[in-house]
């Protein structure tokens, strides 16, 4: 069960309204909490996980760039009288070549190819990858997939998790990325 759940009404709020928010969010990798002011824009579900998208306050140089929270790292949210002025963005689009909750934060998306063995094409069938996923090829052994998103770290822990069950025909620099990622894995395995 997902963690952070209670957060969902006021953030859907907060999202609605534009009003600031401060919270205290806790990253796993450190494990201390640190207190952050932030314009709510969306929620996002990856994964049975809930996210919010928000920007910071008046952030330091002025730029504007949408920061990922996992709704189970956060604690002491206050929805704050104080509102502000969203920018204009499309969060559908911001993340339409993305798979999962990391944007492609200007990236080009690449046009990957997929081998599955046909057990596991008929989940990859029923569930898709991505929403531009295509079969290209498909015979009684194997089914061929294409699907056109910029790999992030989301997407190659997906694929990874498929193990011998998947083959990466291309990008050339996508499969040797990948081939590396495996390796270093094989070596824990030693």
């Amino acid at each position: 069960k997902s963690r952070g759940l209670h957060w969902l009404n006021g953030l859907v709020h907060a999202i609605t309204h534009q009003k600031i928010i401060t919270l205290n969010y806790t990253k796993f990798w450190e494990g201390v909490s640190h207190k952050k002011t932030l314009e709510p824009y969306a929620l996002k579900e990856f994964k049975n996980r809930w996210y919010l998208l928000a920007a910071d306050y008046k952030s330091k140089d002025g730029s504007f760039f949408l920061k990922t929270f996992g709704l189970d790292r956060i604690s002491d949210l206050d929805i704050t009288t104080a509102s502000f002025t969203r920018e204009e963005i499309n969060i559908e689009e911001t993340y339409k070549n993305s798979f999962g909750i990391i944007s492609a934060d200007g990236a080009l998306p690449q046009e990957i190819l997929l081998k599955f063995d046909n057990e596991q094409a008929n989940y990859v069938k029923a569930l898709p990858l991505h929403h531009s996923q295509t079969i290209i090829s498909e015979d009684e052994n194997e089914t061929v997939f294409k699907v056109f998103v910029v790999p992030t770290y989301d997407f190659q822990r997906e694929i990874l998790s498929y193990g011998k069950r998947v083959q990466i025909l291309a990008p050339e620099s996508f499969k040797k990325e990948m081939k590396e990622e495996v390796e270093i894995m094989l070596k824990n395995f030693l």
